[in-house]
């Protein structure tokens, strides 16, 4: 299993060199890969192509681009640009979002969630590839033909849902999660998005798990501190349901917490659950878990 690093958003007055450091500390610290969020602040693509390009090479992710304000035709584009800006090293992580920002914050239609995705990827995936798509759907459609120079990324699908798990294996390179722990990737996440690859014909689809961590002697403060940080993720229903799959009561729950024996172990659980890259998100003691991550690389 890969360890990765989830990048901190700059909250400098310098936020790419700031954002360049952290690629460059990650990179020289071994980390196999280095993710930006994409929300209400910088643009994630145009960020890394910027940092990511003055930084050591190691693979630079998304997790996750909105599809719904971008054409998909219009994302392959960027995407492609990055890619080529990073020497090939970006894996585009994509994803619904959610209601509450599709429909009260952009004013978009949240109808039909599976159908948007499946009519986008019908769109992203052969324009990412160069290929001339001719697509028309419900509320997607495209005839184009992308000259970007370079190969496109690896796409990964932010999928949750059995559908959305379906569309990942069969259509992406795999999923990328957050807040969703070992038992529910293990039960659910992992045999849907296997067996949706193979019945396509496709290799062993990448399972990006994402994951507050803390490594610490006070397990029960760091648990009511994630609590507290990650609260609103356990408001949002596409969470809300890993979280009950899981059995845990909120994000505190699911947070990979205690001291360092107990951290790799259950680091450890996750490797065996299926997930083939766990991206670790420090939020508390981030020198002492950094300190135990790099021993695991």
């Amino acid at each position: 299993m890969r360890i990765g690093l989830l990048l901190n958003e700059p909250t400098g007055s310098e936020p790419f060199g700031e954002l360049r450091d952290a690629i460059a500390a990650a990179h020289a610290d071994g980390f196999a890969s280095g993710w930006m969020s994409h929300i209400f602040g910088l643009d994630a693509l145009t960020a890394l192509a910027v940092a990511g390009s003055q930084a050591p090479g190691m693979e630079l992710g998304t997790g996750v681009v909105p599809t719904y304000p971008r054409h998909p035709a219009a994302l392959a584009q960027q995407a492609m640009t990055v890619n080529a800006a990073l020497g090939g090293r970006l894996t585009l992580g994509i994803g619904l979002s959610h209601q509450i920002v599709i429909e009260n914050m952009f004013g978009y239609s949240f109808d039909r969630p599976a159908r948007h995705m499946k009519e986008y990827l019908d769109i992203l995936l052969p324009a990412i590839r160069g290929e001339h798509v001719r697509a028309e759907g419900e509320t997607l459609k495209a005839d184009i033909r992308l000259s970007t120079p370079g190969a496109g990324p690896q796409v990964l699908l932010a999928a949750l849902a059995p559908r959305m798990l379906k569309l990942a294996g069969a259509r992406a390179d795999g999923t990328i999660l957050w807040m969703t722990g070992p038992r529910t990737v293990a039960e659910h996440i992992a045999p849907a998005i296997t067996a949706a690859a193979e019945e396509a014909g496709r290799g062993r689809p990448r399972i990006v798990c994402t994951l507050p961590i803390c490594v610490t002697d006070d397990p029960a403060a760091a648990r009511a501190r994630a609590a507290e940080v990650f609260a609103m993720y356990g408001q949002l229903p596409s969470y809300r349901a890993m979280l009950d799959r899981e059995g845990a009561a909120g994000p505190g729950d699911v947070a990979i917490v205690g001291d360092e024996e107990s951290v790799r172990a259950q680091i450890d659980t996750l490797a065996k659950a299926g997930v083939t890259d766990f991206v670790a998100a420090p939020y508390s003691k981030r020198e002492r878990t950094r300190e135990l991550l790099k021993q695991l690389l």
